[in-house]
């Protein structure tokens, strides 16, 4: 059974998932499928062509938003805020352990003004830490 994890009523996000888990997501829902993991990150997991020619045969959307250890740049908070805008029904968003998605969609969430503690409390219940973006959440709900 796959782990995807409720951040909101249409996101959802998710460890690295297999090829098998596309055709769950498509029956959880999910229309479009976000890959935040660079390849070659996991040389023997799935990748990014690999999921996005599963997503394309079961009828998903795909983009990849490729997140490295060096963090989140204003571009990816860009980028995760106009896919979830394009979705045409619950998003899954994935990556090694479905942190670096949580807290990209946590940016994009504070982006469009979407108050920290909200966002903070939606990604704990989905058993993610904001924490580490925190100050970011803050600064990005401010503007």
């Amino acid at each position: 059974m796959p782990d995807f994890r409720p951040l909101s009523d249409s996101v959802l996000a998710s460890p690295q998932i297999s090829i098998e888990d596309v055709a769950n997501a498509k029956n959880a829902g999910v229309a479009l499928i976000i890959n935040n993991r660079p390849d070659g990150e996991d040389p023997s997991a799935p990748q990014s062509a690999d999921i996005e020619a599963a997503a394309t045969a079961a009828g998903l959307a795909y983009t990849a938003i490729p997140v490295g250890h060096s963090g989140f740049s204003e571009v990816q908070v860009d980028q995760m805020i106009a896919a979830l805008n394009s979705a045409q029904g619950k998003t899954l968003a994935y990556c090694r352990s479905g942190t670096r998605s949580t807290l990209l969609w946590a940016l994009a969430q504070a982006k469009n003004g979407i108050s920290p503690e909200e966002i903070a409390l939606a990604a704990m219940k989905a058993g993610y830490d904001v924490s580490p973006v925190r100050p970011m959440l803050d600064m990005l709900s401010s503007k």
